[in-house]
């Protein structure tokens, strides 16, 4: 007697892929070896790139608690910054997000929200001499401007790894493995912003002391 378990269209793609996953690995040029680099080379990218923004998300409280100390800094630019922050930490990220478009480009939005508050706060900074001249609030600015370039280049290089691994689930023969195995395209910054996300930020962070 037939298990009804085994009728359900779950578990009929299950056993097809059991079956011929050793087939496909066995055939030459059939990419599966390259499946692996490309998938592990895309997680390492996205990993650096998480590491990097949470870099800047830790500098946050210590940026803000030192323009604090400046009595007549504007209220709204913290603000701004601090809800910036909470937003883009309040995302959670799950392996899903690489394989969901419209969550990457929620992701990016509130990252992007946070460092354009930040960018904003450090404009303003400019006006305050007293800012200026704090060695705390240098240093953190240079730490700053540091980790926006990391970012820079971290989401440059999860562009670059994306795109390598897109390119072999869409081309052919590797095509016909990614069918069989199951490998989806992985979710990539929205194209319009690719170009602008691969460069840092255009904020003159100044000269600490000027």
């Amino acid at each position: 007697m037939t298990n009804p378990a085994l009728a359900t269209p779950t578990r009929r793609r299950w056993l097809a892929w059991a079956a011929a996953a050793p087939l496909a690995a066995a055939l030459p040029g059939c990419g599966y070896n390259e499946f692996q680099r490309l998938d592990e080379e895309v997680n390492a990218a996205w990993a650096e790139v998480l590491n990097q923004y949470q870099r800047r998300a830790d500098l946050v409280p210590n940026l803000v608690a030192t323009v604090q100390g400046e009595a007549n800094f504007e209220r709204d630019t913290l603000t701004r910054v601090i809800e910036a922050r909470s937003r883009a930490t309040a995302i959670q990220v799950t392996p899903e997000l690489l394989r969901d478009p419209e969550a990457l480009q929620r992701f990016q939005a509130a990252q992007g929200e946070l460092g354009s508050a930040l960018a904003r706060l450090l404009v303003v900074a400019e006006q305050y001499p007293n800012l200026k001249a704090n060695q705390a609030f240098a240093d953190l600015r240079v730490q700053l401007e540091g980790t926006e370039n990391r970012i820079a280049v971290a989401r440059n290089r999860y562009i670059q790894a994306v795109q390598r691994y897109n390119t072999l689930v869409r081309s052919f023969p590797t095509n016909l493995t990614a069918m069989v195995l199951g490998y989806q395209p992985k979710a990539g910054f929205a194209p319009g912003n690719a170009a602008e996300l691969a460069q840092p930020p255009k904020v003159d962070f100044g000269t600490p002391g000027r």
